[in-house]
């Protein structure tokens, strides 16, 4: 599996980490197909990847990915993306096809909380 970070979303990530988890966690990335865009995500930090779950690391980031999640994300590039109304993950894919709607990308935006 191959999945890239920006300089970004990896300092993002690693802050969420460092805030929201005890030693040793890692971020839970749960990514599903749907929407126009091609992929659906939520994300949560966890102490220990769940059952399923496989730790994948890359730099300082951990992540904690189900199998589905895995399949989904491999060759994307994750983004942090920071404007004056919103802030978020973003999921460059650049084996998504465009549905033909206005809103059709191969990005996908996760709003953080």
């Amino acid at each position: 599996m191959e999945i890239d970070f920006t300089p970004s979303a990896e300092k993002f990530i690693r802050r969420l980490i460092m805030f929201d988890g005890p030693p040793g966690a890692g971020l839970r990335l749960l990514v599903t197909p749907g929407g126009c865009s091609g992929m659906s995500a939520e994300f949560s930090v966890a102490a220990a990847p769940g059952e399923g779950e496989q730790v994948f690391t890359k730099g300082p980031v951990k992540l904690f990915l189900p199998a589905q999640s895995r399949l989904l994300l491999d060759g994307v590039t994750v983004d942090f993306v920071e404007t004056p109304t919103s802030s978020g993950l973003k999921f460059i894919d650049p084996k998504a096809k465009a549905c033909g709607c206005s809103s059709a990308s191969s990005e996908t935006f996760v709003e953080t909380a």
